[in-house]
C-alpha cells in the first residue's frame, strides 16, 4: 500500500509528507497545504493563505529539495494543483505519489498516462475464497450460503480490504443477515467503496473492531 511504501522509504529523503484521505478534507485546502509544509519543515506559525499564495510558498520552499510526498485518495485536480502543481516544484530525485479512484483526475492534472498505474482487483474465485475465509473460516462457503456469498462478493469489486471487512462482519451470522447486508450494499453505488466499508464495519461487534 501507499502507507507501507512511505514507511519503508521516507528516511531516504530530505523531507516527507503523507496526506491521507485528501478527498474528505478538500474543503480546507489551506490546512492540507499547511500540514505538508509542517511535515517537511516543522511547525509553521505564519499565515500561509490564501490557497494560491500557499501553493507558491510550497513551490518556493521545496524547489531543489529531495522529498517524498504521497497524496492519498485525491478526487479533484484542484487538490493536486494546490498541493503539488508541477514536478518542477520539487527536486529532481523527489517522488510524488498520488492515489485516486478516478484516473481522469490525474489526466486533468497533466499526469503522463504512462505514469498511471491501475491496481487490479482479485478475480471472482480469489474474491470468493478470501471472503469465505473471513466469513466461514474456510476457503469455500457452505452450499446453502454459496449464492448469497457470491452476491455479496460481487459488490466488493475485487478489493481485498472490502472483502475482508465484509466477511468479518458476517462471521457466525445466519443466512438472513447475509441477505440484509446485501440489501444495504445494493443501495450503494458500485464505486463508493468507503460507504461499503462503513456498512460492513458498522456490522462488526466491538471485539472485531479493535
Amino acid at each position: 500500500t501507499a502507507m507501507e511504501f512511505y514507511n519503508q522509504n521516507y528516511k531516504k529523503f530530505q523531507g516527507s509528507c503523507f496526506l491521507a484521505d485528501v478527498r474528505d478534507k478538500a474543503s480546507d485546502l489551506i490546512s492540507l497545504q499547511k500540514k505538508l509544509l509542517e511535515n517537511i519543515f516543522g511547525n509553521q506559525n505564519q499565515d500561509i493563505g490564501p490557497v494560491a499564495r500557499a501553493s507558491n510558498l510550497i513551490k518556493e520552499r521545496l524547489q531543489g529539495k529531495k522529498v517524498l510526498i504521497i497524496l492519498d485518495d485525491v478526487d479533484n485536480h484542484e487538490q493536486l494543483t494546490a498541493l503539488a502543481g508541477d514536478p518542477s516544484w520539487f527536486g529532481s530525485e523527489s517522488k510524488i505519489i498520488i492515489t485516486s479512484r478516478d484516473a481522469q483526475v490525474l489526466l486533468a492534472a497533466k499526469v503522463d498516462e504512462k505514469d498511471i498505474y491501475t491496481l487490479e482487483g482479485l478475480d471472482d474465485d480469489e474474491s470468493l475464497q478470501l471472503f469465505s475465509m473471513h466469513a466461514f473460516g474456510e476457503p469455500k462457503p457452505p452450499e446453502n450460503y454459496m449464492q448469497v456469498s457470491k452476491d455479496v462478493v460481487s459488490y466488493a469489486s475485487g478489493l481485498p480490504l472490502t472483502l475482508e471487512v465484509l466477511g468479518s462482519s458476517l462471521y457466525g451470522k445466519k443466512e438472513k443477515e447475509f441477505a440484509s447486508l446485501l440489501r444495504k450494499l445494493k443501495e450503494v453505488p458500485h464505486y463508493d467503496v468507503q460507504k461499503k466499508l462503513k456498512i460492513s464495519y458498522d456490522g462488526l461487534d466491538e471485539m472485531q473492531k479493535v
